[in-house]
């Protein structure tokens, strides 16, 4: 629970919902609401921290093994440290605090923080990786969009989790781009070009090496085109097309489609598609 002037535990309040009801009863409110709001914010950035740190290190084709204790202090470190600056997300947040506890300016269920604090740190929500990833296939996400219908948001989220955001692009031996930023391997009959990598496969739940053959474009917009006439004409993702008004739906169809062998490929994808709808945001 909130004391007079502060709470010190960001983790108090993640675990106590009815924390700040607390705040109305505060002898200092101004005082309280202004931590409240920091710890807000670092609670915010801890988050925003670990989803980019997950979108570029357990991206697709080329994972780590996870993080460990000491990367999460870290993490929590760099949170602090970019919590309560002038004219940071604190600010905003503490408006909507303010505006909450003198019961004057509710927060809706859909809207109130997340989409205060969403909209003023979309362009903070990515790494310069996925900002330029993003940049660089858009035109081609767009054109490719307008033909299927799938929006162009899923397909670069899930271009950029298949690539590790450009990092893990599959290439041929000779180190040329195969420009398949999917991960579609060529199976079904393909008998276009191929690229033969290592890659990881998840066998009885077991991440395992193995040596598979992936589908070779002349282009990247061939990439998005042809990945879009897998999802969209195949009776495997039927499920999946029905699903282009929900990030978590679509995310969760591919993943029950069998598109991939990660057990958690759903949450990963969903956290890849929402950087980039953050990105287009920031810069639309």
């Amino acid at each position: 629970m909130i004391g007079n002037t502060a709470f010190t535990s960001p983790s108090g309040l993640a675990a106590d919902p009815n924390a700040l009801a607390g705040l109305k009863g505060a002898g200092d409110s101004k005082a309280a609401l202004k931590e409240a709001a920091k710890q807000f914010e670092a609670l915010f950035m801890r988050e925003l921290i670990k989803s980019m740190r997950e979108a570029t290190s357990k991206s697709g084709l080329f994972e780590s093994q996870g993080e460990n204790l000491g990367t999460d202090l870290l993490d929590q470190q760099f949170a602090q440290q970019l919590t309560g600056l002038p004219g940071g997300l604190s600010e905003a947040i503490e408006r909507q605090l303010a505006g909450r506890v003198a019961g004057t300016d509710p927060l809706p269920d859909n809207a109130g923080l997340s989409s205060t604090v969403g909209r003023a740190s979309a362009g903070a929500g990515a790494g310069e990786r996925q900002t330029a990833f993003v940049s660089q296939h858009g035109a081609a996400a767009q054109a490719v969009a307008r033909e299927s219908g799938i929006p162009a948001a899923f397909m670069l989220g899930q271009a950029g989790h298949e690539s590790g955001w450009g990092r893990g692009e599959i290439r041929h031996a000779d180190g040329s781009p195969a420009h398949n930023l999917f991960g579609i391997k060529a199976t079904g009959g393909w008998t276009g070009k191929v690229a033969e990598i290592t890659t990881t496969e998840y066998i009885n739940g077991e991440p395992r090496k193995v040596t598979a053959k992936f589908r070779a474009y002349d282009s990247y917009e061939d990439s998005f085109r042809d990945y879009a006439r897998l999802i969209g004409n195949s009776p495997r993702y039927e499920g999946v097309m029905e699903q282009l008004h929900s990030v978590k739906g679509f995310a969760q169809g591919l993943q029950r489609a069998g598109y991939a062998t990660d057990p958690s490929y759903a949450e990963k994808l969903g956290r890849a598609i929402n950087t980039t709808l953050n990105l287009q945001r920031a810069q639309g």
